[in-house]
């Protein structure tokens, strides 16, 4: 007896292919398709025609070719631009990354660490622009208002004691005339028992405030005395060259005696104004060194041609060493503390565990945070548009600033500016993909 076998079932009905990650073709294009829009709008056309403007003259009808770039390479202006941007890309990454690593290891196991994190990374929600308000208040030249030179003048004066009598000088007709150096002498002998005048002028009344009264100096045998003192009557009137009522001594004045070149005694006034010189000043002349009366000291120039550019990466680095703190401390709380006490425990200091396990360790954050500012200083401009005065900003000159100069400023050459721009993303692209590589060998040593 024979059975009749069953016929296979009906094949199922084959399913639509998918994408890697489960979703069809065209619904992945209908969501990537307004994103592509606006990179196409805002970053390829905008590169495209960049290129395309940079290769035609000022007006942007004439063609040129290359000629604008020839520009960038030999205008002056440009080349100094150019010259601070290398500056800047080796500094500012280097210091803001040290001093990041610096403050995140020895803020690692301090109580406070974590109020001193924020207190640095604070800065990065200041803006460029109020940074740089900040910065060019900091750098003034007056010490009363600029307070890098407050703090440096202060340390100057601690080490350097200022002049009793900035700008301090004689009548002009009276018997003391200027010498060499700034320094003023006695145009006749003194002699041993007659009382010598040395008035002055133009001595500014904070320098005598609270001062006595000058007096007359005594007679004494066989020595020569005198008075300096502020020849001024408050109100006008008095006589010049003699003691009136109510004017001040000069006190602290360094007064020499001179012979032949060569300085044989020396004295200082007192608290009255009067001074004492022994018998060797008979026969001398008197000089008033121009120590008393240099100028005040007035700090250091830090927006001047020399300075402006360190000044400008000092005021950067103080915004971003907190970014740099941050992500270095992030990755130092990965950083197994087994290998750490394994090498103290092998017989290491601190200097060589920090050298030696944490740094290698955190080679690869450091290298993000070397990297994220190097792509940033590249572009910096309002730093530098704000900080440097008009006297020094093409000392501090920066190849994003020359771009807008050129583009937008007083001789606009939009030819040259969009091939400013061009060459910009020439610097700007091998880093990218320095750090493109960086990242997909990361994944791969992941998977």
């Amino acid at each position: 007896m024979t059975t009749a076998t069953a016929p296979p079932p009906p094949a199922a009905p084959r399913a639509k292919r998918k994408g890697v990650l489960g979703t069809r073709p065209w619904v992945a294009a209908c969501f990537l398709l307004p994103a592509l829009v606006l990179l196409g709008a805002l970053v390829v056309y905008p590169i495209g025609y960049s290129v395309y403007r940079s290769l035609f003259d000022a007006s942007g009808n004439g063609f040129v070719g290359l000629d604008n770039y020839h520009e960038v390479f030999t205008d002056d202006r440009i080349r100094t631009a150019l010259k601070n941007n290398v500056i800047w890309v080796i500094v500012a990454p280097a210091l803001a990354t040290a001093l990041g690593l610096i403050f995140a290891v020895l803020t690692e196991r301090v109580r406070w660490g974590t109020a001193f994190k924020l207190v640095v990374f604070m800065p990065m929600a200041i803006s460029m622009l109020a940074a740089g308000i900040i910065f060019r208040l900091v750098y003034e030249q007056n010490p009363d208002r600029g307070v890098a030179n407050a703090v440096w003048v202060g340390i100057h004066d601690t080490f350097a004691q200022p002049a009793p009598f900035p700008g301090a000088h004689p009548r002009p007709t009276g018997d003391l005339a200027a010498a060499d150096g700034g320094s003023f002498a006695t145009k006749s002998a003194v002699r041993a028992g007659s009382p010598v005048a040395l008035p002055l002028v133009a001595v500014k009344p904070e320098d005598v405030a609270g001062a006595k009264e000058a007096i007359p100096a005594r007679e004494v045998a066989g020595k020569v005395t005198g008075t300096v003192w502020m020849d001024f009557t408050r109100g006008g009137g008095g006589t010049a060259g003699k003691i009136d009522a109510g004017e001040r001594a000069l006190a602290g004045m360094k007064i020499e005696a001179v012979k032949d070149g060569r300085t044989v005694a020396s004295a200082t006034s007192d608290s009255d104004g009067t001074f004492t010189l022994p018998s060797a000043a008979d026969g001398a002349r008197l000089r008033l060194p121009a120590s008393n009366f240099a100028s005040a000291y007035n700090g250091v120039e830090w927006l001047g041609p020399a300075l402006v550019t360190p000044s400008i990466i000092g005021a950067y680095i103080w915004m971003w060493a907190g970014f740099a703190m941050v992500l270095i401390a992030a990755g130092l709380a990965g950083v197994p503390r087994e290998l750490l006490e394994a090498a103290r425990v092998d017989g290491a200091n601190e200097w060589q565990v920090f050298r030696r396990v944490t740094v290698p360790l955190l080679a690869p954050v450091l290298a993000v945070v070397v990297v994220t500012l190097m792509i940033n200083v590249l572009k910096i401009f309002d730093l530098v548009y704000i900080i440097a005065p008009g006297s020094s900003l093409h000392n501090a000159n920066v190849l994003a600033l020359q771009l807008y100069q050129s583009s937008f400023g007083t001789d606009v050459n939009q030819g040259v500016g969009s091939a400013i721009a061009v060459f910009l993303l020439l610097l700007v692209l091998p880093v990218v993909f320095v750090n493109i590589r960086r990242i997909r060998k990361e994944r791969e040593g992941r998977r």
